[in-house]
């Protein structure tokens, strides 16, 4: 009843706002089973615009005034691109029209290949990899991966100045126990504005510096000189437990380009598989006359 009183007010609307009403009517009427008839909203030239391609087109909430005018809107801006694209292939000469033609043929072909590529390489590329062969490459290949930055094994905490029992949080941070550890995870869940412990991952020192309230000027002399770092400033005290880093320059840690490596290796089987899948298909069509050279 609340549909056939909003339809008497639009009664004067445009033609898009009865095409919206009928169609409204025509939905909720049909059978789940039965298929509904496209129903068209606009024509140019050869080309129609059905009510179903519109996107999105009733909402819940809108009225049938934004309705109306989104549809209004979607219709003109079909119009005009069907329309000059009308113009233009009219106009064109056929120098731009070869153009086009060539582009579209390359396009499809890249398109092609590039699909059959993938869909053999999920067939068929073994992506499996033991450690032993990541390690292998780790050995062999020491000199690909020196360090562009410092990195650390540390633990960050950033605590409000007013936190009680700043000596224990000191003490726990220090210690290598487990349960200091579990307490310290206790307290500044708790207490703390923000608490890594990257102990067991390796981030670079950049990422670390950002939190303090002051930059580390000299990033090597401060890891040489310090384990343990604390810094404050007007509400907040900044802790840091160093437990390891490693240097610009040096030798990365293996467990720091683990991933990397994996990544190398995989684009490496990749490119194999590809350039071996093209020659074999090269050597086929010489093999069956497929190909031939005159």
């Amino acid at each position: 009843m609340v549909f056939w009183k909003k339809s008497e007010k639009t009664l004067t609307m445009n033609k898009i706002t009865n095409i919206l009403i009928i169609i409204m009517l025509l939905t909720a009427c049909k059978n789940k089973t039965e298929q509904i008839k496209r129903v068209m909203v606009a024509r140019v030239g050869e080309f129609v615009l059905y009510f179903d391609e519109i996107p999105k087109l009733l909402q819940k909430g809108s009225s049938p005034e934004d309705s109306t005018a989104f549809v209004q809107n979607y219709i003109n801006k079909w119009a005009k691109k069907e329309l000059i694209f009308i113009k233009a292939e009219q106009n064109l000469t056929p120098e731009f029209k070869n153009e086009i033609e060539k582009q579209m043929e390359e396009t499809r072909t890249s398109l092609v290949i590039y699909q059959y590529q993938r869909q053999m390489m999920l067939e068929k590329l073994d992506t499996t990899m033991t450690d032993e062969e990541i390690e292998n490459y780790y050995a062999t290949n020491e000199k690909k991966f020196n360090l562009n930055s410092n990195i650390v094994k540390a633990l960050f905490i950033k605590l409000p100045v007013e936190t009680p029992e700043l000596n224990k949080i000191r003490s726990w941070a220090r210690s290598n126990e487990q349960k200091d550890m579990q307490q310290l995870e206790s307290y500044c869940y708790q207490f703390a504005e923000k608490f890594d412990d990257f102990n067991e991952d390796w981030v670079t020192m950049d990422k670390l510096s950002i939190e303090l309230p002051h930059d580390i000027v000299n990033q090597e002399d401060f890891l040489k000189r310090y384990t343990w770092y604390e810094t404050s400033d007007s509400s907040s005290v900044y802790m840091i437990s160093l437990k390891d880093y490693r240097l610009r320059n040096s030798l990365a840690p293996f467990d720091y380009v683990r991933n990397d490596i994996k990544s190398i290796i995989l684009n490496s089987r990749r490119f194999e598989f590809l350039q071996s899948l093209e020659n074999g298909i090269y050597n086929e069509a010489l093999k069956e006359n497929t190909f031939k050279l005159y």
